[in-house]
């Protein structure tokens, strides 16, 4: 893992998953949860409940849910 990654593990439909992310992109993911009312593993579950369709990478589902968030 990269020294600018900073990684979380998660609880996801049962099964135990890491994601390494730039800290920026967390604390985009961070204030988007609290802002829905949620913890940020319910954030992500969601997130990855909803990209099952079209298959892609946990952590690039993720980014780009910060990405869009910011531009709101």
């Amino acid at each position: 893992m990269k020294p600018h990654l900073a990684k979380r593990s998660f609880s996801l439909a049962g099964h135990r998953t890491s994601v390494a992310l730039e800290p920026e992109f967390w604390a985009v993911l961070d204030a988007a949860a609290k802002a829905r009312g949620l913890s940020l593993a319910a954030l992500v579950a969601e997130l990855d409940a909803g990209r099952a369709a079209d298959g892609a990478p946990l952590a690039s589902t993720l980014r780009v849910f910060a990405l869009r968030a910011q531009r709101v």
